[in-house]
């Protein structure tokens, strides 16, 4: 179990979505620090951090599936079966690329489109490793600009909250 506490960061420019920032309508930052002896596996540390949200966060998904429902944008539900016999995910987000130290996720919708990089930063001299989770929105029209307005705030709160709920439930260590 971790005491490091998920924090944002300046946006870096030395991952693979950093080309995506120009024109975002959204796009941020943050970090948390792993604790010496964790995996380095990028796909393993996103899995762990994203696969399992925290229970306010399924329901706030469940109440987020009733309402695009209506304007026909896809569904945490229906992301979620998609990887039963689709593009292999990470809970409900699909996996664009998986590099050791990073793996780059999203979605593309009618009204927007996201990438998620999830990004083994490793530590030295004192300085420990970190994994970073920065996503950048592309928005198509007004309601996905509006979307965004409205779910921001949250977003940032679910980040948060997924790295710190990994850190409190023990990262996994590498193995030996």
């Amino acid at each position: 179990m971790s005491n490091a506490r998920a924090h944002a960061i300046p946006l870096p420019t030395d991952v693979r979505v950093a080309a995506q920032y120009p024109g975002a309508f959204l796009a941020d930052a943050f970090a948390i620090d792993l604790p010496a002896g964790t995996t380095q596996d990028a796909l393993v540390l996103a899995r762990f951090a994203l696969e399992r949200q925290a229970p306010w966060v399924e329901r706030l998904m469940r109440l987020r599936d009733a309402l695009v429902s209506l304007f026909g944008l896809k569904t945490a539900k229906a992301l979620r079966a998609e990887g039963v016999t689709g593009a292999p995910r990470v809970g409900i987000f699909r996996i664009y690329e998986t590099h050791p130290d990073e793996v780059v996720l999203g979605e593309d919708d009618l009204h927007l489109n996201f990438r998620l990089s999830v990004r083994r930063r490793p530590g030295g001299a004192g300085v420990p490793q970190q994994l970073t989770a920065v996503t950048v929105v592309h928005c198509h029209n007004l309601l996905g600009r509006n979307y965004i307005r409205v779910i921001g705030p949250i977003h940032k709160l679910v980040v948060r909250s997924a790295l710190d709920r990994a850190a409190r439930n023990g990262w996994f260590a590498a193995s030996a």
